[in-house]
């Protein structure tokens, strides 16, 4: 049995191996809608079965991809029918006004695409970065392209680290921690450079 990250991880490397791809977009799908956990512990995994040659890269990062995107949609729309309305209607007893929550929506709706885009690189808030586009009614079109564009860069790097570092669990851990720190630092960058270049349109 190989151990990856434990026994859960062990679990995971037997579903996606009799399962397949389909595994993965089911896994992924999870991971990224109302049932979230880490998506290292399927990524890594999927990524050591391509180095074992019982699974293509490139398909493990398309259908691992295909997954996210799939349960974000989920979680999109949970917010447009679901979460939206029980805003506006209670939001009033968390001092959530209607007035004050049409407010914070034309706040998002001007950095949607940035806040979509860098929530799904971000550990812990990337499965439930989804809602508030929903709640507050981003286009679906824009959603999809920025969810797939962060989602495809983090699903990259996790089957890449399991196709060259399956079994070696310290080196996981350590590579994952640096790429985490510095794609932080790639985001506060980001957002930096976008609110000064939002300024600067503005001024013109």
């Amino acid at each position: 049995m190989i151990e990856i990250l434990g026994e859960l991880a062990s679990l995971i490397v037997n579903a996606v191996g009799d399962m397949g791809y389909i595994g993965i977009v089911i896994l992924m799908f999870l991971e990224s809608s109302f049932f979230p956990f880490p998506s290292e512990i399927v990524m890594i995994p999927a990524g050591y079965l391509a180095f074992l040659g019982k699974m293509d890269l490139l398909l493990v990062v398309f259908f691992g991809i295909l997954g996210s995107v799939l349960g974000a949609a989920f979680n999109y729309w949970l917010g447009r029918y679901l979460g939206r309305p029980m805003l506006i209607k209670y939001g009033k007893y968390f001092f959530l006004s209607k007035e004050r929550f049409e407010f914070v929506e034309s706040k998002f709706n001007e950095n949607g695409e940035m806040i979509t885009f860098i929530g799904r690189l971000i550990p812990g808030l990337r499965q439930y970065i989804s809602f508030p586009p929903g709640i507050t009614r981003m286009n679906f079109a824009k959603f999809m392209a920025f969810t797939a564009m962060g989602a495809g860069i983090w699903v990259s790097i996790l089957a890449i680290l399991g196709f060259y570092l399956g079994k070696k669990q310290h080196l996981i851990n350590e590579y994952l921690r640096q790429i985490t720190i510095v794609i932080l630092a790639l985001c506060i960058a980001l957002i930096i450079i976008y609110f000064v270049w939002k300024k600067k349109q503005r001024s013109h």
